[in-house]
Order: structure tokens, then C-alpha cells, then sequence
């Protein structure tokens, strides 16, 4: 008896949950107060969350400028592929650990982990200025990979946690674009820093990893003070608005209320197709990602400029690949569009990189690269709103999130070992590499796309269950 009271309290709360999922139509707040809640949830989650992932970006990646302003020379980075190893080894942990972090960050909260976990790789980043060989550069960069797993899967989860579905691409949008931007310009600090060459002694490489770090630590440490937690446990809204939130959340998608992952629920979520398909599409969208920022002032150099113009000209494409992020994040949310608009994206990165590899001369390729770095860029908040879309229940979207900002870290890998040092200074088989995987996007979006809209058909006559609810559709 129990054993079906217990089905019958699951049917009724899924019935409930079913008939709370209505359009946000049926809302009974008032449209200014959910206005001014919203635009304060903004201000307070998204500015913070970017700011300190645009130093995540800066701190994984700035090797490429130290690279160039000497460090390659100092420790022999020139031999064999020790650059790209270096590079490399950073992933390993950042995939291995992002699922634990994702799930300690509902039991310790948001704002202590986040923050704690800034200020450790901040540490990390200081010593690398005090590295005497490449072992022990590669050993820090293994460290740097453990602390930020759990930062940006975190960023993402928490984000989806506070907003309806087609409202998150905007979102994610302004938080990458915040990080974008700022990480944009690293290669031009960077070059600014390495000034401080010679000073006390220290060499200019030396000098962008102790400034960072120490920029780091001190950012991990305001994030203390300002980054908010899941909706459930808010501080700095009023009651009514936590319950404003909240409520949005459950007419949406019917998963306000947080639930426990298990053993069970853990192996079932990893045996969702779907999440890993989405994990592939990010794995290819953040493998150009991760390419030109390691490798774009080296290919710019290679061209023929100045180390330090070639530092310079880095900047320029993240400004536009913001502009077009944002473009296409309002048109994808507007529409209510996911899977049309990262084809776009695909498209737009594969022009650029066939501009970049047989542009023939280096202006032309130069422009080529604004159009790759666009697309490859807007394509991450894209798929990670497309994933976010088509799952319910937190303890999914902590699976989820996992297993696609995961697959992103492979597409690190797969880009540090497909842009080889034997083939600079132009880089054509990782470029061509790199357009496979935007042709493997599309196919997989048209495979998606069939398999949702037959779904939602299904749903739509026959009331079938998606997601473990009758009303909840895909979103295409």
C-alpha cells in the first residue's frame, strides 16, 4: 500500500507541477515590481559572476602572453611540444571535477565556494611568476585546471536557476559578454605589465602572473561580499520578491523548489542522449574559443607584425564578438529560437576561419578572424541557453551543466593538440580541424531538431510526458 501511495503522491505532485506550468500570462504581481526585481537580480548576480569569470579567462589564459613576452625563451617552451602540454594539461582536471563542485555548491552555497574558489587559483596564479622550468609551470597549470572546475559550471547553473527559459540567453549573454570583454583586452594589460620588465629584478613574464594573481585574490575576495545565492536562500531581496522569483520559476517550468541528486537520478541524467549532444556542440563551439586565445597573437607575429602590435591587434575581435554575442542572444530570446541562431554562429566562425587560413595576405586574414572569433564566441552563452532550455529539476541542470561545460574542456584539449607548433606559423590542420567541428554543430542541431519536434508533435496529441511533464516543451 505504501508502494502505491507512494505513486499516487508522485502522479499528484506531478499533476500540480503540470498545471503550474501555465504562460507567464497568468502571473498576479504587478509588472513593475517584477521589472525592478529582475533589473536588481541582474545587477547583483550577472555583473560580479562576469567580472570574475573574465579573470578566470584572463588567468588560463594569458600563458600566450608571457609566452611572447619571454617566458618561452626562459624555459625552453620552444622544444618539442612543450607549449601545447603546457596548455593541455590545464583540462584533465578542470573536466574531472566539475560534477563534484557543481553538487557542493548547493550544500556549502554560492557565494562561498565561488568566492573561495577564486582566491585559491589567484594563490596559484602568484606562484607561476616564480616557476625556474617547465615541469613546474605545467605542474601550477594542472592546479589552475582543479580550482576553476567548479567556477564557470557554477556561474551557469546559478544563472539558470534564477530565470525563465527564454530569458536566459540574454543573460548568459551579459554575463559572458562581461568576461568577454575584459578578457578581450588581457593581451593589451598583459603587454602594458610586461613593461614592469627588469623591475626588482623580475623578468616581464614574471610580472603579468604576480599582477594577475594578486588582482585575483583581491576580486575572489569582494566576491565574497557581493555574490548572491540560489533564489531558496536570497538575502538581498524582500520576501515578496523571493517569492515573485520564485513563483516565475514554477509558471515556467515547474522546478522552483530544489531536488536532492541521488545515485539514481545521477546515472539516469547521464543517460539522457541530449546532454551529451549538447556537450559536443559546446566542445566544438569552445574549441576555436580556446584556439585564438592562445594562439591568435602567435598567428598575428607569425603574420609578420611586432610582438607588441600583435599583442594589440588581439583586442579588436572580442569587441566585435561582443557586439554580435548580444545581437544574437536578443534575437534567439525574442524568437524563442535556440538551435537556428548557433547555426548562424557555426556558419558565420566556419567563413571566418577559411578567411584566416587561405586569406593570403595577413590584413585579410586578420579581418577573417573577427568573423571566426564572433561566431565561436556567441555560440558559447547559445549552447549553453540551448541546453539550459531542455532540461527540468536542479539536480539535472547540475548534471547538465557538468557534462557540457566538461565537453567544453575537451574542446581545450582538442585545440592545444590539433594547433601544433610544427605547423606556425599559419596553423592550416588546426584550422581545418576547427572547421569540421563546426560542420559536426550543424549536423548535430538537425539531428536535435527532428528528435524535439517530433517530441512536442507527440506531446502536443497524445499528452505524453517530456521531462517528467505533460506541458513542458523543447525548445528548437
Amino acid at each position: 500500500m505504501s508502494s502505491v501511495s507512494s505513486q499516487d503522491n508522485k502522479h499528484d505532485k506531478l499533476h500540480r507541477e503540470d498545471n503550474a506550468t501555465n504562460a507567464l500570462e497568468a502571473r498576479t504581481w504587478d509588472k513593475e515590481f517584477e521589472r525592478k526585481t529582475m533589473q536588481k537580480v541582474d545587477r547583483r548576480l550577472l555583473i560580479i559572476l562576469g567580472a570574475l569569470y573574465a579573470i578566470s579567462l584572463i588567468d588560463r589564459t594569458n600563458i600566450s602572453v608571457a609566452r611572447v613576452a619571454g617566458m618561452a625563451k626562459d624555459l625552453q617552451l620552444t622544444v618539442g611540444q612543450r607549449y601545447s602540454i603546457i596548455t593541455c594539461v590545464f583540462f584533465p582536471p578542470y573536466i574531472v571535477f566539475e560534477l563534484p563542485s557543481n553538487i557542493l555548491l548547493r550544500k556549502i552555497g554560492a557565494r562561498n565556494l565561488l568566492s573561495a574558489i577564486v582566491v585559491l587559483w589567484g594563490a596559484v596564479m602568484l606562484g607561476m611568476g616564480f616557476v625556474t622550468n617547465w615541469h613546474q609551470l605545467a605542474a601550477c597549470r594542472v592546479l589552475l585546471g582543479l580550482l576553476e572546475s567548479g567556477f564557470f559550471p557554477g556561474c551557469v547553473f546559478l544563472i539558470s536557476c534564477w530565470y525563465t527559459r527564454y530569458e536566459t540567453q540574454k543573460r548568459m549573454a551579459v554575463f559572458y559578454l562581461t568576461s568577454m570583454v575584459i578578457s578581450g583586452f588581457s593581451n593589451i594589460l598583459g603587454y602594458g605589465i610586461s613593461k614592469l620588465g627588469g623591475q626588482h629584478g623580475i623578468a616581464a613574464w614574471r610580472w603579468i602572473f604576480i599582477v594577475f594573481g594578486a588582482a585575483t585574490v583581491g576580486l575572489g575576495l569582494i566576491g565574497f561580499a557581493l555574490i548572491v545565492d540560489f533564489p531558496d536562500k536570497a538575502t538581498f531581496l524582500t520576501p515578496d520578491q523571493t517569492k515573485m522569483v520564485q513563483e516565475r520559476i514554477e509558471l515556467d517550468r515547474g522546478d522552483s523548489a530544489p531536488d536532492h541528486l541521488t545515485f539514481g537520478s545521477f546515472m539516469r541524467h547521464c543517460a539522457d542522449y541530449k546532454l551529451w549532444v549538447f556537450g559536443l556542440c559546446f566542445c566544438f563551439s569552445t574549441m576555436p574559443a580556446y584556439a585564438f586565445s592562445y594562439f591568435l597573437p602567435v598567428i598575428l607575429a607569425g603574420g609578420g607584425y611586432s610582438n607588441e602590435l600583435s599583442l594589440i591587434l588581439s583586442a579588436p575581435p572580442y569587441v566585435f564578438a561582443a557586439l554580435h554575442t548580444f545581437a544574437i542572444a536578443y534575437g534567439a530570446d525574442k524568437m524563442r529560437k535556440r538551435a537556428l541562431f548557433i547555426a548562424i554562429n557555426a556558419i558565420v566562425c566556419t567563413i571566418g576561419l577559411i578567411i584566416m587560413g587561405w586569406g593570403g595576405k595577413i590584413g585579410v586574414r586578420y579581418f577573417g578572424s573577427f568573423l571566426a572569433i564572433a561566431g565561436c564566441q556567441a555560440n558559447v552563452p547559445a549552447v549553453l541557453a540551448y541546453s539550459a532550455n531542455n532540461v527540468r529539476n536542479h539536480s539535472k541542470r547540475a548534471v547538465s551543466s557538468a557534462i557540457v561545460i566538461g565537453m567544453g574542456g575537451v574542446g581545450g584539449i582538442f585545440a592545444s593538440l590539433v594547433y601544433r607548433q610544427v605547423d606556425y606559423p599559419l596553423y592550416l590542420p588546426g584550422l581545418g580541424a576547427t572547421i569540421g567541428c563546426q560542420g559536426a554543430i550543424l549536423l548535430m542541431l538537425a539531428g536535435l531538431s527532428f528528435a524535439f519536434s517530433r517530441a512536442n508533435a507527440s506531446a502536443d496529441r497524445n499528452g505524453t510526458e517530456i521531462e517528467g511533464s505533460t506541458t513542458f516543451r523543447y525548445t528548437l
